[in-house]
Order: structure tokens, then C-alpha cells, then sequence
């Protein structure tokens, strides 16, 4: 089960819906966040490589306001 940013993404959602979970990310922004980091946002979250997950993590961390930046 991927986790980014201490928030734990559904497994078996596609990317782009998986990365909503996350507080301040909407529909427009995920599949943004996919097309930037050239991820298929239709693959399955637990696809993910760990490189893959921390290029997210990296983008959002630096980019994006999202979970207790928001809270």
C-alpha cells in the first residue's frame, strides 16, 4: 500500500483517484501531478515503484499546499 505525505492511498484505485486522498488535491491536480511525472494515471496504485512514489512525494512537498500545510 503506497503512503505519501503520512496519508495511506488506496491500493486498488487508479493513480489519479488514489492521489485525491490526499488533502488538497483534487480531480484537476492529480491527473496534472500524473502527466508531469509521466505516470499512467489509469495504473493501479500498488504499481507504483518506490521511485515512483517518492518523485510524488518529492513534487508535492515542494509544489503543492496538501495535507497539514492546509489544515
Amino acid at each position: 500500500m503506497p503512503r505519501i505525505m503520512g496519508v495511506d492511498l488506496p491500493p486498488d484505485k487508479p493513480t489519479h483517484i488514489s492521489l485525491r486522498y490526499l488533502y488538497g488535491i483534487g480531480p484537476t491536480t492529480s491527473v496534472q501531478i500524473c502527466q508531469r511525472l509521466n505516470i499512467d494515471p489509469q495504473r493501479r496504485a500498488r504499481d507504483l515503484g518506490d521511485d515512483e512514489i517518492a518523485r510524488i512525494a518529492k513534487l508535492l512537498e515542494n509544489e503543492f499546499k496538501v495535507e497539514g500545510f492546509l489544515r
